[in-house]
């Protein structure tokens, strides 16, 4: 079985890294020639490939942001690929996908999202247990053609994922509060700390508690303006949600309300008994 992987960063080249012994060819199609060498020379892909080479793929991954997936599924669209061809893409989020997919492949596309990933990206990024026994949300799955979800979920329970079914829209707002603010929230935190402190400050005293709050604004800004322009009136209820919590707590210190202050934060603590 032949599988090509349009996008060789991190998603698609831990993919690579872990399916090596599953399929008996891995194409490799990244327009970044850096990443192409890369991917070779770190043995991500059996050899780089072009587009067009997914006409001899029983399987393609698209790891790359959502624009540009729905790109690829209009041009697959054109090709002359196989009548059971899988098409899983990896965008993180959902809707707009499954929206713009061509008709005429709607039944090989299974629209995934795994929950899965680092602060890093590129493929000196890529690692082979990325996907273990993390969530592969898999969204409006009846949708899809029969082989097309036997062959996906096969590889999903190859990659030791925990699948989770779900509606496209619905992901798209859990995605928003869970993944999405976050990453606003952290590069908040690291904008408005470099605004008032020097370097040899930060490097003196940040310590464990905001190197985790900051971790994710090491992201990938051009990754993250697209998934935000993506999800953004999803993302703007998490933003509210979180900027009213936010006024809360500054009303209360404001008040000098340290009671009240005190069960707002064993509130929060109650995320942690549920994760």
């Amino acid at each position: 079985m032949v599988c090509s992987i349009v996008g060789l960063g991190l998603m698609g080249g831990s993919f690579g890294l872990a399916m090596r012994d599953y399929f008996d060819e891995i194409i490799g199609i990244d327009h970044n020639k850096h990443h192409c060498e890369d991917a070779i020379n770190l043995g991500l892909v059996d050899k780089i490939g072009e587009f067009k080479d997914i006409e001899k793929s029983d399987v393609v991954v698209l790891a790359i942001p959502v624009k540009s997936i729905i790109n690829s599924l209009q041009n697959i669209s054109k090709l002359n690929i196989k009548k059971d061809l899988t098409i899983i893409d990896f965008g993180s989020t959902k809707e707009s996908i499954i929206k713009n997919c061509p008709n005429s492949i709607r039944k090989n596309l299974v629209a995934s999202h795994p929950m899965a990933g680092t602060e890093y990206s590129g493929p000196q990024a890529a690692i082979a247990d990325l996907y273990k026994n993390k969530v592969m949300v898999v969204c409006n799955i009846e949708e899809s053609g029969k082989i097309q979800r036997k062959r996906a979920i096969d590889i999903f329970n190859k990659l030791q994922m925990h699948i989770k079914y779900m509606d496209a829209k619905e992901h798209d707002r859990h995605a928003a509060f869970i993944s999405h603010m976050p990453h606003i929230v952290s590069f908040s935190i690291a904008n408005s700390v470099l605004k008032q402190e020097d370097k040899e400050h930060i490097v003196a005293l940040a310590a464990g508690g905001f190197k985790d709050m900051s971790r994710l604004a090491k992201s990938n800004p051009h990754m993250w303006k697209d998934i935000f322009s993506e999800n953004k009136k999803n993302l703007l209820d998490a933003v509210e949600a979180f900027e009213s919590e936010l006024k809360k707590a500054k009303e209360m210190i404001e008040k000098e309300e340290w009671d009240k202050l005190q069960e707002w934060m064993k509130m929060g603590n109650n995320l942690h008994k549920i994760m």
